[in-house]
């Protein structure tokens, strides 16, 4: 996709910062920019609209930041960046284990904002997965529709991934029967900033694991590697 013609929803209760994260994007090329005061109005405009990615504040008067993204954002499959004043280890971690792509605190650096966007939109939406079509085991995974398929009875159970699974399985398919290490995986989904993410990896893999495997505490495909990362076998 052209990045510059993605379409961003700032949703933050302070109107200048939202306008001031507005103006940084416009800037840099970006046209399709919108913001919203509350999380009821982000939630109107992200049932009735396709968007590319949030950019999502965690403290809300109401409903925070992080309530909102598994109730609506999660399931909307939406790349979020969390920005937010809780700088601490604990909310920074929380919010990317929720499956967030990327977590910012305030205050932050223009530069900064605009990297991290430009980096999240690239990592989601680079790359040709339209003929991607292949097995594990008995569930069929059809990248270009975003789902494992699982046989039951005279049919399939859909079960979609989410943002950051996707793009965890993407790499295990195209690396197939490869040891990928932590560091290489962490990279891949969060960047070059990975560090400190090697736990958040450690769920969305065990959440993986739940979708292609038979039993997920016993993985037959999807095989940990002790002390060097991870493979998918054949």
């Amino acid at each position: 996709m052209d990045y510059i013609k993605a379409k961003i929803l700032i949703v933050d209760d302070n109107k200048e910062l939202c306008q001031m994260i507005k103006d940084i994007l416009v800037s840099e090329g970006y046209r399709s920019i919108k913001y919203v005061l509350s999380c009821k109005e982000a939630e109107k405009i992200i049932c009735s609209e396709k968007l590319d990615l949030v950019i999502l504040d965690v403290n809300f008067p109401k409903e925070n930041g992080f309530d909102f993204y598994q109730r609506v954002c999660e399931k909307a499959e939406l790349p979020v960046i969390f920005l937010s004043a809780r700088d601490k280890n604990e909310d920074r971690l929380k919010g990317l284990g929720l499956g967030a792509d990327d977590y910012i605190t305030k205050p932050f650096l223009s530069k900064e904002l605009v990297l991290r966007c430009g980096a999240v939109l690239k990592r989601t939406y680079s790359g040709d997965t339209s003929e991607m079509v292949c097995q594990i085991g008995e569930k069929i995974i059809n990248m270009s529709a975003g789902v494992v398929m699982n046989p039951k009875d005279n049919g399939f159970e859909e079960m979609p991934l989410t943002n950051k699974e996707y793009q965890l399985l993407k790499v295990f398919i195209e690396n197939r029967g490869r040891i990928l290490t932590f560091d290489f995986l962490a990279e891949t989904v969060w960047g070059r900033n990975y560090y400190g993410y090697e736990n958040t990896l450690m769920v969305h893999i065990r959440k993986l694991r739940e979708k292609i495997e038979d039993n997920p505490s016993e993985p037959k495909y999807l095989i940990t590697m002790k002390g060097l990362g991870y493979r998918l076998n054949k």
